[in-house]
């Protein structure tokens, strides 16, 4: 265990699933650790309201401490503008651990400036591994993995993958913080379908779409993708990414898309809407990381728009299929998902692998140990 040199845990966030993930352990650091002052800092990796604001309102988050506004840009540049103001800020809040979630610039940023200023780190998420090296997202996690010091494993296949890497001090598994979330406010998501159903969608009668990675957004990737859409079998809800919508206009496809008479598309949504589209959807068609595990959690059936996937226990459990971007893959797992009898949602017998809500206690006890 980590040894704090204050009462003092600095959380880096960047990114909406990142608050997401953070809520649940605030909330544990409340409850179980109240001696603890908790500072978050905000890079601002993600800048637009309906990607972070909106999520730390519904998540009751109070504002960050600290906002650094670094905004988009490359992996490399993101870096170079967030690590010396995260530097300045733990060492003007003589944080004794910084705490990072997932795989973003902003996770790897807060580990590097934790390490420069000579303060332990925390990785939540720690383990995962697509095995391909060309994400962004990969190259992340490897580097964090390798510096951190606390590293907090979702599945005991993260921390195999540790294993195999030789890393095995400081490795513990508590199941994984969305699950948390997911489930503490599931009642809270069910509570919006009413404004859905009153837009005219029929529980269970459309698929849910999420595309943001950097792979599907470039010119080639994207007119396919919404050359998939546009010719979908099936009813399909899409909010859509600030990324994805600027290339859609760039390119000129935000009207094809939107004109298609079964595509509904819609602005960023906060976490609650999502979550109740989501659980109200006949499946999921995506290219988040995130998305995917929160399927599997509500038992809805997921279709992964890329080659690979950290969760491959959702692929194990047959509860999530991989099409990369290939529209026969697409449009033949959306017909097998509407031909499932709407009856057998959610999913039943799904192993959990995830844990049973309590993965943010595991983490605020060890962090306070």
């Amino acid at each position: 265990m980590m040894a704090r040199r204050e009462p003092t845990v600095l959380v880096v966030l960047g990114n909406r699933p990142q608050f997401i993930k953070h809520a649940p352990v605030e909330r544990a650091f409340a409850q179980h650790a109240p001696g603890v002052r908790v500072v978050t800092v905000d890079t601002g990796q993600h800048y637009d309201y309906g990607l972070a604001g909106i999520f730390m309102d519904e998540l009751e988050l109070g504002p960050p401490a600290h906002s650094l506004g670094v905004g988009s840009a490359s992996h490399a540049e993101q870096l170079a503008r967030m690590l010396p103001p995260l530097e300045h800020v733990i060492r003007e809040e003589r944080a004794g651990c910084v705490l990072v979630y997932g795989d973003t610039n902003s996770t790897l940023g807060g580990a590097l400036a934790a390490r420069s200023a000579g303060v332990p780190v925390a990785h939540v998420e720690a383990g995962l591994r697509s095995f391909d090296r060309s994400m962004p997202e990969e190259l992340n996690r490897l580097l964090v993995d390798r510096i951190a010091d606390d590293l907090y494993c979702p599945t005991p296949t993260a921390r195999a993958n540790l294993a195999a890497e030789g890393i095995g001090d400081g490795v513990h598994v508590v199941g994984d913080v969305m699950a948390d979330i997911a489930l503490l406010l599931a009642d809270a998501a069910d509570s919006r379908w009413a404004r859905w159903e009153a837009r005219g969608l029929d529980a269970r009668g459309y698929a849910l779409v999420t595309a943001h990675r950097a792979a599907n957004t470039t010119e080639e990737s994207l007119r396919s993708l919404v050359a998939t859409l546009v010719s979908a079998p099936v009813p399909l809800v899409f909010p859509v990414h600030p990324r994805t919508e600027a290339q859609l206009t760039r390119l000129g496809l935000h009207v094809e898309l939107a004109e298609a008479p079964h595509v509904m598309l819609l602005p960023p949504i906060g976490y609650l809407d999502t979550a109740c589209l989501l659980r109200h959807a006949r499946c999921l068609a995506t290219d988040s990381g995130g998305m995917q595990k929160e399927a599997y959690v509500h038992g809805i059936p997921c279709i992964t728009m890329r080659d690979t996937t950290e969760w491959v226990e959702t692929v194990e459990a047959g509860a999530n299929t991989l099409v990369h971007l290939s529209r026969r893959r697409i449009h033949g797992a959306l017909e097998a998902a509407f031909a499932r009898d709407p009856g057998d949602l959610p999913l039943e017998g799904l192993p959990a692998v995830y844990g049973s809500g309590d993965s943010a206690r595991q983490i605020v006890e060890g962090i306070t140990a």
